[in-house]
């Protein structure tokens, strides 16, 4: 996606320990004509698959999870990280550990919003050593529930996840795909 690539070597600074800020157009900061085409590419790409529901974990991966909702006419429900009070029908839980934030939390999808007989495409904004995506594994591995696809919009392919998760028979679509950030320069696939 010749546009988000764009944004990411004009506007994206690498930090230390393979981090890559894009904040000014995504993780923080959103423009919504950008997200709104990433949704689109998004349902192009997974158009075919007999999907129902769409699944992304809060908070980054809402804005770019809901317009590809919207383009594919699915609903989207997003893992929280902490159990709200107004969960008590019981829910689906595992543990994941943040690539940013290094601390681990929990993963947690109330049981009412997915079901064994539903096939899932993932969305998420970045794809490093798949850690995020895993916990969805797990979660719909729990709920019977079948995963169809995994939509990332950034990949950084030195980080392993994606080669992990394609290893394993995953439908992996990545919308930019990032080989290195030595030197503090980023280098596109």
């Amino acid at each position: 996606m010749d546009i988000l690539r764009q944004r990411i070597l004009e506007e994206g600074r690498c930090l230390d320990g393979g981090i890559l800020k894009v904040d000014s157009f995504v993780n923080h900061q959103l423009d919504p004509q950008l997200v709104m085409q990433i949704g689109e590419e998004f349902e192009r790409r997974f158009a075919h698959l007999n999907i129902n529901k769409i699944i992304t974990v809060e908070a980054s991966g809402i804005a770019p999870a809901l317009m590809t909702g919207y383009r594919m006419k699915l609903p989207v429900v997003f893992a929280k990280k902490k159990q709200p009070s107004t969960m008590v029908a019981g829910f689906y839980q595992t543990e994941v550990t943040s690539f940013t934030k290094h601390r681990s939390y929990p993963m947690i999808i109330s049981k009412e919003y997915l079901k064994s007989e539903e096939n899932i495409l993932f969305i998420d904004d970045f794809l490093a050593h798949g850690n995020a995506a895993r916990g969805i594994i797990d979660i719909c591995r729990q709920a019977g529930a079948t995963i169809a696809g995994m939509g990332f919009m950034v990949e950084k392919s030195f980080q392993q996840g994606g080669y992990w998760l394609r290893q394993r028979g995953y439908l992996v679509e990545s919308l930019a795909i990032i080989d290195s950030l030595e030197g503090n320069r980023i280098t596109l696939r």
